[in-house]
Formats: structure tokens, sequence, C-alpha cells
């Protein structure tokens, strides 16, 4: 097949969704098939990369680490025209995923989305956040959604909000996986001793990008109160962001900065040496779609203690892998940290079931199942196989931007009315 993918964002940004594209795209061509990705320009970018269309960007926008694509690329369709993709994958549904209707309308093409994010807990990177923002958002991706031939969900959890919120399009569950052998082997007394961590201290782990959205001040206060009353404790944090500052400010309060050591961003090799400097891994996050994160702890055989939410709730079997807490407050956070710290028997066993847990989630195992959803897709609506852009090719380009506009509008619509979206839902689309 040739697949083209369009994404909000792509290497080098450092998240879950950049990671979940990247990570396909290997698998799909590792099994002969090619792939296009169509993605926004970051600072930094690699080099001679193989087949990625860059789409010129607003960087940092407002002050985040995302880039905005521009809605014009002059060549993107003579690209497209030599391609001759079989099927179009879109990551979003707004700006380049926008994009990715047109083109799929347009070459009368299958349109496959994956609801990668809880649109409505990102709002706070738009300039006049709001609760009407928010329902605007759930809104949006619920018709774009219906707007596609093919929907898949990283979760079981979220497939069935998916639905809840009135998803029609047929929903296929399939989470991005995880590389074993990346994960398998790693120096974890090198990054100790690096980090000034004695050989013998208990280190409570953490990795993902340094967001409000990660519910971090909450993670960064249990564990700053499991280090206050283990005094051989420490907290190694992977990653970098805006909430940085933050984690490091409940730790100074908390009179143990000392015992708080943010390695930022590191790369393949150094990311599994300092997972392997880690004896437990810490998750506060209800915003997840898929535990990404948590899929890679367990690959180095880290069991997790997080709260039960959407995406979570599939990968950490309570006192399988780890720990699933109801209770999400800080104090049930701290105490189930200190039991395994206290309890190193239970926490072996842990990290037996955590290998199991990761092995089920092998990345090999996702890419053949993405596949055979997309063969489906083509089963169901066989590829176009005209050569002219004739008057038919105008009006699919038309019906195209007419879909668009009358989504974004009929979101806008039900985000100020009463009938679609209340409070009550919204909030426990947070829970």
């Amino acid at each position: 097949m040739n697949i083209v993918i369009f994404t909000n964002t792509y290497t080098p940004h450092v998240g879950g969704v950049a990671r979940s594209v990247e990570a396909f795209v290997m698998e799909y061509r590792k099994l002969g098939h090619r792939v296009l990705v169509v993605a926004p320009e970051f600072a930094d970018m690699p080099k001679d990369e193989l087949d990625v269309v860059r789409i010129a960007a607003i960087q940092n926008f407002n002050a985040s680490d995302f880039s905005v694509a521009l809605p014009f690329h002059d060549q993107l369709s003579d690209i497209l025209d030599e391609f001759k993709p079989d099927i179009v994958h879109s990551q979003h549904p707004f700006l380049l995923g926008m994009s990715a209707l047109r083109t799929a309308r347009y070459r009368k093409l299958p349109l496959v989305f994956t609801h990668h994010t809880l649109y409505e807990q990102y709002t706070h990177y738009v300039p006049g956040d709001s609760v009407t923002m928010q329902h605007f958002a759930i809104s949006l991706a619920t018709r774009y959604a219906n707007l596609c031939d093919q929907v898949i969900a990283p979760s079981q959890s979220i497939a069935d909000l998916l639905q809840q919120r009135g998803v029609t399009s047929p929903i296929e569950v399939i989470p991005t996986g995880v590389y074993l052998e990346k994960f398998a082997d790693g120096d974890g007394d090198k990054v100790r001793q690096q980090m000034g961590i004695a050989s013998d201290a208990f280190v409570i782990g953490h990795l993902g990008r340094l967001a409000p959205e990660k519910n971090l001040e909450v993670l960064a206060r249990a564990v700053a109160d499991a280090v206050c009353a283990r005094p051989s404790s420490h907290f190694l944090v992977v990653g970098s962001g805006p909430s940085e500052q933050t984690i490091r400010d409940v730790f100074a309060q908390a009179g143990v900065a000392d015992r708080l050591h943010i390695a930022g961003i590191l790369q393949q090799q150094q990311l599994t040496d300092a997972l392997h400097a880690m004896d437990l891994f810490a998750f506060a996050s209800a915003s997840e779609t898929q535990g990404m994160v948590i899929t890679e702890a367990m690959a180095a055989g880290l069991p997790v203690v997080a709260f039960d939410a959407p995406g979570v709730r599939e990968v950490v079997d309570n006192a399988t892998n780890g720990l699933l807490l109801q209770q999400k407050d800080p104090q049930t956070l701290a105490a189930a940290l200190c039991q395994l710290i206290d309890h190193p028997n239970q926490l072996t066993a842990l990290r037996k079931g955590a290998h199991l847990t990761a092995e089920a989630f092998a990345m090999s195992r996702s890419a053949a199942r993405a596949l055979l959803c997309f063969r489906s897709v083509l089963d169901r609506k066989p590829a176009n196989t005209k050569t002219e852009r004739d008057w038919e090719d105008v009006l699919a380009w038309i019906k195209a931007e007419w879909d668009i506009l009358s989504s974004v509008a009929g979101a806008g619509t039900s985000a100020v009315g009463s009938g679609l979206f209340t409070d009550s839902k919204l909030a426990d689309s947070k829970k």
C-alpha cells in the first residue's frame, strides 16, 4: 500500500502523537509499504528525511512547543500525484487534518482518523481558553470522525467515549505498541552516578512531556511527600516542558530539592538507561488516550503506580503490574508509592507482571493490526482508478470544502448551544 499520513506533530517534536506516527511509519516501511508523511516544520528538523513533506508553520505557538502548520503548500498536490496514495490517514481533526480530508475527498480515497487526544484537555494552548472552547473541541473532533471512513481509537476507553459522544463511523481499537528490544537492557548505574544518586537509593521515576495537562503538580506533591517520608528515595524525571518549574517549586517547598533530578529529553539508549535507573514509575495524568510511556516503562521492567483513567486502565492491571488508584489525590498516590518502597517482594512480583504486559503491546503487533484495518477499509471502499481531473473531481473538491465549513460551523453552534454537551458531561470526560 501507499499510505499518506497527515499529522500536526512529528519529529523532532517530543510527544505521544509524534512518537506514535514515527513508530508506525517505521513498521509499515519494514513490511514493504510506502509511506508519505505530511507534517509541519519544526526547529532543528532532521536532515535528508525520507518521504516527508514539511509544511511552513508558526513555531512555538502560544508559548508552547507546538508548531502550527499554515494551510498552503504549493507543491503538495504534485507530490501526491507522484506518490499515488491508496489511503489517507489523519492524526488530527484540525489544521493538517483538514488537509487530509480535502485530499481524501478530492482524490476519492478512503480516510482513516486516529483519535489520539482528548482535545478538550489541551484548549489552554489556544488564546481564549474557556468551557465553550472545550465544548467546541469535543464537537469538532466528533463531527470530523463522522466524515471519515474509519476511526482508530488507541484504547477501549476512548472507543467507548467516542461512541457516547456520537461517533457513528466504524471504530477499531489499536494502541501504539512498544519496541521491547529498545528498552530491555540499560545501564541504570551509570545514570545514577551522573545524577548523584546512591546505588542503594530507591528511585521513583517519571517520563513524558512536562505540561499542565499531565497533572504534574499533583504528581510532584505526591512524590515529594513520599520522598519526605522515605529519606532514601529520590525522584528522577525524564522530559521537559512548561511544568518543569512547577515540579521544582513543589520539591523546594517540601525541602527535598536535592532529591529531585530532571534529566531533560533523552534519546533512545540514554532514555533506556534512565528507565533502568528507576525502581518504580509514577503517573498522574488523566488526559491520556493510551499509555505509551507506561508500556515503555513496563518494557524496562518497571511497575507503574497511576490513577485510574482512560488509556491507563487498559495497561495498568492493579496488583498485577502496578497499582491502579481510584482516589485521585496526592495523598493516595504518596501512600501507594510508600507501600511499594516498604514491600520489595511485592515490587519484584509486579516487575514480572510489567514485563508480561509489555510483551502484549509489541509494536509489530500494533502495526499488523493497523494494516489489516487499512486493507478492510480499502475493501469496503475501492480506491479511485481515474486518471483525469474532470468536472466530477471539481465537484468533489467543492463538497470537501463544504463539509469542512459545515463541520466547523456546526461545532461552533453546538459549543454555545445547550443541547449537545453539558458541563457535567465535559466533567465526566476529564475523570
